[in-house]
């Protein structure tokens, strides 16, 4: 199969999911069930792409500057800073980790 086959594939797959999500009647999602559900697996699904880009590179667990801002802008939300300060303080701490010399 080719590449485009398989973007052609993502894209009707990707489609064909919001589509269901229209489709279904306003009682099914209005359940607590499904709501309690979703919320979990959103947290879930973003507490792991976080994880995947903070401590791995390539095949292997790594402990980098990555660490350093996501400890930074963790402090800064336990503060609740503004999302615009959270950023700016997670990229000025990987800035100084990287110049103190962490890869």
């Amino acid at each position: 199969m080719s590449l485009w086959l398989w973007i052609l594939a993502a894209c009707a797959i990707a489609y064909v999911t919001k589509l269901v999500g229209y489709l279904l009647p306003a009682s099914w999602l209005e359940n607590p069930w499904v709501s309690t559900l979703s919320h979990g697996v959103t947290v879930g699904l973003l507490a792991s792409l976080v994880a995947v880009n903070t401590f791995v590179s390539g095949t292997s667990i790594v402990l980098d500057a990555r660490v350093v801002a996501l400890g930074a802008a963790a402090v800064a939300l336990l503060v609740r800073a503004p999302y615009l300060v959270v950023v700016v303080v997670g990229a000025a701490a990987a800035a100084l980790a990287r110049l103190a010399g962490m890869a």
